[in-house]
């Protein structure tokens, strides 16, 4: 799937808004504001169960990588998320 492609998919689940569970959270982190080297996507079931997180490391701008946007849109699909959930902007890694 294209760049484009899997932005655009990912854009229209955040715009829904809150629809239940199962809920994805994507959260983007770097060295700066301005280039996200780590994406961290967290899943919870239900409301009330203990999130399961996964994180993608890449060494340009993770927003930006095909693959990784990708299977980031493989995740909301394999999880049949209601509602997905995007930071925004790029958080300081600690």
């Amino acid at each position: 799937m294209n760049i484009d492609k899997s932005k655009k998919r990912i854009a229209k689940k955040v715009k829904m808004g809150f629809k239940g569970y199962p809920q994805l959270s994507i959260a983007y982190f770097g060295d700066t504001e301005k280039i996200a080297t780590e994406v961290v996507v967290t899943f919870t079931a239900e409301e009330g169960a203990e999130p399961q997180e996964q994180r993608f490391v890449g060494q340009s701008d993770v927003r930006e990588d095909e693959v990784i946007q990708s299977a980031l849109v493989k995740i909301m699909e394999r999880t049949d998320a209601k509602t997905v959930l995007e930071a925004q902007g790029v958080s300081k890694k600690s």
